[in-house]
């Protein structure tokens, strides 16, 4: 029985005891949860509805809670029902309805912890979004493997997500790199504003190997193709990167659209209609202060340029006008101060921030060797990319090690840690479990055992303590996941498969479940390889969800 399931059993309790005592069943909820208690010797669950209606009804909590536990232990697969305190409803259920479990996890494969609890949510989900100036470094793969995560978290739960990048390929950023190509092409050190390292010399020169003219042109000529050339090779490096990595894009989106297609005067003019523009000193402002900004806002400068915050406003409007109700964007740490003018740039469009809009500020992150961070790049110079990264602790790892931290806390990468094949390296940790209840299923088959026809399965044989703590940990997946996507933490996901990896290796050392040699294969044999088949089930969903691999062998 999974706890949604003794969920809708507490509830269906609920509506015999109102029934019966005449009691309003208006006010029974649509729907309720069942937690597992901190404390194991607290019962398998616990149930809070009883202090939640008495008030509505006029009953003491206890009293309510009392006919409630009456009602629920006659019900199938709950073994006994205890009160404790004000009401609270400590609940345990029988071996079979728990074994049960494993079955149903194995027969529901991939869709196991799959729900719709975001189910018509349009949301489009912007990470990354690196100015196509030079490699991701590492705190842009922060938001790859945090936003690639939980774009799979919130597809799980219903949503209709869209992934974006946004191309910033207007602006003085890209002056910038083309001057310093023009300028590495030349052999002439970097402009004191531009961009160094290895990766510019390499893409001047494979400008150069496209265009083998291009220093025969005047300086403001070979700049332009310099700008043109080297973006769109720099920028095929960053997709092909990302994409090492695991992470596509639903749509690349460049800024040089909004300015060609017209869509800053589109915006500026949908302001103007809300009333919040004004005219002052030559230029054109919007009125975020009157939404809480800290100060107003130009969109058009004197001289008739458009601002960065323009083509913010441009863009934002864009996706909402593309049907998506909430705009999800993650920054880095130095955005902070953006939140509060998006907010009111929302508000000015006349949506709802709290709804309409949400931004996600990302930490700092620090790749650390022998104790000391590692601070420069061999090919960037002065910063650690992804492709440094993962050359020092592959794929897998660095995916799940970014993804296992909030992303609003500061986290060091230990290049020695996430590399050591041992129980202390949390990848490994969960990886290895995949990778043995792959094994257990081969020996299995080794020696003639197969769990068997689904019909036979025997769940009340998994009436072990360890066999129990295992289907409990299996049981919160579903919860697990819905939870993270709800609060955009996939790091809950990592977490929660560390406390699982570490109940089936206890399980694991305490239940044999390939038999001995001669000994006869028995029923409790097939039901715990269903236990193992459903803890890799779940294993590999988990791991799916942060796009980290579940191996067979290590």
């Amino acid at each position: 029985m999974t706890p949604a399931e003794l969920a809708e059993v507490v509830l269906s309790a609920a509506h015999a005891v109102f029934t019966e005592r005449g009691l309003d069943r208006s006010a029974l909820p649509g729907s309720t949860a069942v937690e597992r208690p901190r404390n194991p010797e607290h019962g398998d669950y616990a149930s809070t509805l009883a202090l939640q209606l008495s008030k509505k009804v006029g009953v003491p909590p206890r009293e309510l809670a009392t006919a409630l536990a009456e009602q629920l232990g006659r019900a199938p697969g709950v073994k006994s029902v205890e009160i404790a305190g004000p009401g609270f409803l400590n609940i345990r259920l029988d071996a079979a309805a728990a074994g049960q479990l494993a079955r149903t996890i194995v027969e529901a494969g991939e869709e196991y912890g799959r729900g719709d609890r975001l189910a018509g949510q349009k949301i489009n989900l912007e990470f990354v979004s690196a100015n196509p100036t030079g490699p991701v470094h590492i705190g842009g793969v922060r938001w790859a493997a945090v936003g690639d995560a939980l774009s799979r978290l919130l597809r799980a739960t219903g949503a209709d997500v869209g992934t974006e990048y946004y191309f910033n390929d207007a602006g003085s950023q890209i002056d910038r790199f083309a001057r310093s190509l023009l300028a590495a092409a030349k052999g002439e050190p970097a402009p004191e504003d531009g961009y160094a390292g290895a990766y510019v010399t390499e893409i001047a020169g494979a400008v150069r190997g496209i265009r083998p003219d291009v220093l025969e042109l005047d300086d403001a000529a070979a700049q332009e193709v310099f700008r043109t050339e080297g973006v769109a090779l720099m920028f095929a490096e960053i997709k092909s990167s990302l994409r090492g990595f695991g992470v596509e894009f639903d749509t690349y989106f460049n800024e040089k659209d909004l300015h060609d297609r017209g869509e800053l005067d589109h915006a500026l003019n949908r302001l103007r209609e809300q009333g919040h523009t004004f005219e002052a000193d030559g230029a054109t402002w919007l009125r975020t202060t009157d939404f809480g900004d800290d100060k107003d806002r130009v969109l058009r400068k004197s001289n008739g340029e458009w601002t960065y915050f323009a083509a913010d406003c441009a863009y934002y409007l864009d996706k909402r006008e593309r049907g998506f109700e909430r705009v999800v964007i993650m920054l880095g740490a130095d955005h902070h101060g953006y939140i509060g003018r998006m907010k009111a740039m929302a508000a000015c469009f006349g949506d709802d921030p709290e709804r309409n809009l949400e931004i996600l500020i990302g930490q700092l992150v620090n790749l650390v060797r022998d104790g000391a961070p590692v601070r420069m790049s061999k090919r960037a110079g002065t910063v650690v990319t992804l492709e440094d990264l993962v050359d020092a602790i592959g794929v897998d790892a660095s995916r799940y090690a970014l993804a296992r931290y909030s992303s609003d806390s500061p986290i060091d990468i230990d290049v020695e840690l996430w590399t050591r094949a041992t129980r202390d390296n949390p990848v490994y940790y969960v990886q290895y479990v995949a990778a043995r209840t792959a094994s257990v299923g081969r020996n299995a088959a080794e020696v003639g055992l197969t769990r068997g026809d689904a019909e036979a399965f025997r769940p009340e044989l998994l009436a072990h303590e360890k066999e129990n703590e295992l289907l409990k940990a299996l049981a919160e997946f579903p919860a697990v996941v819905a939870t993270a996507a709800e609060l955009r933490g996939p790091h809950r996901v990592a977490r929660y498969l560390e406390e699982l990896a570490g109940a089936y290796h206890r399980f694991y050392d305490e239940c044999r479940i390939l038999p001995r040699g001669d000994e006869e294969i028995t029923d409790l044999h097939r039901a715990r390889l269903w236990l193992n088949d459903a803890t890799r089930t779940v294993i590999a969903n988990g791991l799916r969800l942060l796009g980290v691999s579940a191996p067979e062998r290590m």
